[in-house]
């Protein structure tokens, strides 16, 4: 990890030094950020920082175009459709573009041919979370329960296919137990029932979760994050308490229509980290649990592949299929 970081660092390094001599527009009048779901949220919070950070480095107006309908299929297909310019960009959570290709049978993009992974932009740690009740502090405990009982535990999620209903059917299969997944339409009513006792375990974004958890409302098990978080650093890693493999992070990324020049995709990639990378845009990131993420476009690309992978294994042994 830590020579990967120097690489990528390097080649920022590298584009930086070579910034000054590129045009400083990306060509047209103008350039349109796609957030394919309604205003609010981390998605359209990263479509508008770029869409400012990169309007004011190109010297063109950008906007941010809220394109919300068939769970982010109508927006992530104009952008599909549109010019390989570099005036049409798309910015996408992870479930999207990993795990939709598998759950959906007839899902209508195929990622590797349609688009130009240009960078990861931020992520949000994910977090296992236990109602007090269950009398858990740790995994440890959890496990030795779970394998103790011959009712399974319950834990809730947002929806069937939902990273965080993935998270679970990870954590059953790398730690040996069987837990029963209780779906939910959306984290609202999950974290409500969850919060009521009505079911003892979810997994949940750490931000969504984190002032419960601060307040005793809400048990921390552990991250699905290769590290702990800045936000929580008190809360161990499952790889710290013994269970591997179980890496889940809510991220979300930006992609360009495919045939878009590599110059181009390079030179987004590089602006990009640079306008997250500010001290005062990651403050702002932090106040929503995300961090900024360095990644090259072939980094992103190797990403996709692999968390994609990793999912439709899941998918397909679990046999989960979407409402």
């Amino acid at each position: 990890m830590l020579m990967q970081r120097r690489n990528t660092l390097g080649w920022l390094a590298m584009l930086a030094l070579t910034s000054h001599a590129q045009a400083q527009s990306l060509g047209g009048e103008g350039f349109r950020i796609v957030a394919p779901f309604p205003p609010g949220g981390p998605v359209d919070s990263l479509a508008r920082l770029l869409a400012a950070g990169l309007g004011e480095r190109y010297k063109q107006s950008g906007v941010v175009e809220n394109l919300a309908g068939a769970a982010g299929n109508i927006g992530i297909d104009k952008v599909k459709h549109a010019k390989p310019d570099g005036q049409t960009l798309l910015v996408v959570p992870a479930g999207n573009i990993t795990i939709n290709p598998t759950l959906m049978p007839n899902f209508p993009f195929n990622i590797e041919r349609d688009f130009e992974p240009v960078t990861m932009l931020a992520k949000a740690p994910n977090v296992l979370v236990a109602h007090p009740s269950l009398k858990v502090s740790n995994l440890r405990e959890l496990i030795a329960l779970a394998k103790a009982r011959t009712v399974a535990l319950a834990y809730a999620s947002p929806g069937v296919g939902s990273g965080l209903h993935l998270a679970g059917e990870l954590f059953k299969q790398q730690a040996g137990i069987d837990l029963l997944h209780v779906p939910y339409k959306g984290t609202g009513p999950a974290l409500n029932d969850l919060l009521g006792g009505q079911v003892p375990l979810m997994f949940s974004n750490l931000p969504g979760t984190l002032a419960h958890i601060k307040s005793g409302k809400l048990v921390a098990l552990g991250i699905t994050d290769i590290a702990r978080s800045a936000t929580a650093p008190e809360i161990a890693t499952f790889a710290e308490q013994g269970v591997s493999g179980v890496l889940v992070t809510s991220w979300y990324g930006l992609l360009a229509p495919a045939g878009t020049p590599s110059a181009m995709v390079e030179r987004l990639a590089r602006d990009a980290a640079g306008i997250l990378g500010q001290s005062a845009t990651r403050e702002q990131l932090k106040a929503q649990g995300l961090t900024d993420v360095l990644m090259k476009p072939s980094e992103f690309e190797a990403h996709i592949r692999t968390e994609t992978a990793q999912w439709a294994r899941i998918i397909k042994a679990r046999n989960i299929a979407a409402d």
